[in-house]
């Protein structure tokens, strides 16, 4: 039986995807988490095949948090979940050490298809993510600005793209506004600009979201 843990701040998302899982005959979710303490406590505590983290949670966020578990244990099975494109995400899940990526709509198939995917030792990834992560891997950073950015800089990077002020994503992110402003000035160093316009400009042009 393959031993999963849900790390998601959203109660509705967890028991959706548990029930999903406990359906099959192979597959047992047999704890859950709603933050990354809760979660760096349970393994420091207690052995899972397979952690689904979510990419988006409150304070640290996923990838920062894998990073955490990969100290700990370099190798425990994460699979990443999130509500964000693939293309952004996945490939700096990838290179951080999760074992793959999975939208949150994906169909209960699917779900059931990349736990047993990743608990095998096997990457998971949509198909047509294939080809660009093995490009990005062999050429990484190679184009885009804003790759040059960490994850915390790219989730605000993004936010600031949409029109959140400082505040909101202070709020958002379980953030102080002064480490927010932080991040905001690193960015607009890194990216070689002045303002949010040119970051909601740039997030725009490029599609990134």
């Amino acid at each position: 039986m393959i031993k999963v843990i849900i790390a998601d701040d959203h109660a509705i998302v967890r028991r959706g995807i548990k029930e999903i899982l406990d359906e099959t005959d192979t597959i047992r979710v047999i704890d859950e988490v709603q933050n990354g303490k809760e979660l760096i406590n349970k393994l420091l505590s207690s052995k899972y095949d397979v952690v689904l983290l979510d990419i988006n949670m409150p304070g640290s966020n996923g990838l920062e948090i894998l990073k955490d578990i990969k100290k700990i244990n370099p190798y425990q099975v994460v699979l990443m979940l999130s509500i964000y494109p693939e293309e952004e995400y996945a490939i700096r899940a990838i290179k951080t050490g999760a074992s793959g990526y999975l939208k949150k709509d994906s169909s209960p198939s699917e779900i059931e298809s990349a736990v047993k995917t990743v608990y095998s030792g096997k990457k998971y990834l949509s198909m047509d993510l294939y080809d660009k992560l093995i490009d990005e891997l062999n050429e990484p950073d190679k184009e885009n600005p804003y790759k040059k950015l960490s994850n915390r800089e790219m989730e605000i990077l993004i936010k600031i793209g949409k029109g959140r002020t400082l505040s909101e994503i202070s709020d958002e992110m379980n953030l102080s506004p002064k480490t927010v402003s932080t991040y905001r000035s690193r960015i607009l160093e890194k990216m070689r600009m002045k303002n949010n316009a040119e970051i909601m400009k740039y997030v725009i042009v490029n599609k990134i979201e």
